[in-house]
């Protein structure tokens, strides 16, 4: 197993999850990654999607899209993030993936599309739990 050198200053990674893996396995985690990206991107996306949808004037639904994002890009990039600031313990970094991707589901929900926030939030879950037994220290 791989072990680093000199790990960064906040105990974040400095290869990737897959790195430690080979063959068909190594495929899957790469791949878990690539839907982890997408599954993030669609979060913020349903999101702004959502505030853009609110009845109120332009500016206020720009405001409130502007602001939601801004919030969560901040909570995910401190607390989520592979490389966060902020080194939560698993169950904290977990917590946080939560209320982000539920806000992602709960923005679908709220425009109407209760069945893909269902799908997304199971999608969003599993895809999570596989991050996160990935990530274990070994």
């Amino acid at each position: 197993m791989y072990e680093p050198k000199h790990p960064s200053k906040n105990g974040a990674p400095d290869r990737p999850e897959w790195y430690r893996y080979s063959g068909i396995l190594r495929t899957f985690v790469m791949c878990n990654a690539l839907l982890a990206f997408a599954l993030e991107l669609a979060m913020l996306a349903f999101v702004a999607w959502w505030a853009l949808a609110l009845d109120l004037d332009l500016w206020a639904r720009a405001a409130v899209a502007v602001g939601a994002l801004a919030v969560l890009i901040a909570l995910w990039g401190t607390f989520a993030a592979p490389k966060a600031r902020v080194r939560l313990p698993t169950a904290g970094i977990v917590a946080v993936k939560a209320v982000a991707f539920g806000s992602g589901a709960l923005a679908l929900w709220g425009l109407g599309f209760g069945l893909a926030a269902i799908a997304f939030a199971v999608l969003a879950a599993a895809n999570t739990a596989v991050t996160t037994y990935v990530r274990r220290p070994r």
